[in-house]
């Protein structure tokens, strides 16, 4: 094959790559025997690739025959004692730790004082008297603290002026103390 040959086939598997891999995976249902229908396709493509008018369409043929073909291979029918176990659905976690991390920022610009209060009231689940002796304070102060942090945090998560990256974090302990 010629190096301009080589060079088109080469770009033509980059940009296509991604779609010819999901065409494969859409067909067979398994990521490992879609890669290897393509490798396979584009194996036998090769050869043939000047002679073509629409290598596109012949890929993605060539494709979806090849991970019809790989499922009918008699080692892929062979199953591991893993596979007969049912996959467990999973809630995905990242939402869950986008929001811990965007309320730690807001925590973290909360004036000490507040937070601590707002901590150990909601977070802690102590009482308001038991909030006020940590902090060395009455029990209305612990109550205004408390009512304000809340006020601050859920202006600062409206607002969503919150810097994820933000600097070092403090401790709690720091705070009430």
């Amino acid at each position: 094959m010629k190096a301009e040959d080589e060079q088109a086939f080469r770009e033509f598997v980059t940009s296509q790559m991604a779609s010819l891999r999901k065409l494969a995976y859409m067909t067979c249902g398994d990521w490992h025997t879609a890669e290897d229908a393509v490798a396979n396709a584009l194996v036998k493509l090769y050869p043939r690739w000047r002679k073509l008018e629409r290598p596109d369409l012949y890929a993605k043929t060539m494709v979806y025959r090849a991970a019809i073909d790989e499922r009918r291979r008699p080692w892929r029918r062979e199953r591991a004692a893993g596979e007969a176990m049912p996959d467990v659905a999973l809630k995905d976690p990242a939402a869950a730790t986008d929001e811990r991390l965007r309320i730690r920022a807001a925590l973290e610009a909360v004036p000490p004082r507040q937070r601590a209060a707002v901590v150990l009231r909601h977070y802690l689940g102590l009482s308001l008297e038991d909030t006020a002796g940590v902090l060395g304070c009455n029990v209305g102060t612990a109550k205004s603290q408390t009512s304000r942090g809340l006020a601050k945090l859920r202006e600062l998560l409206a607002a969503e002026r919150i810097n994820l990256s933000g600097g070092p974090v403090e401790e709690w302990t720091s705070a009430i103390a």
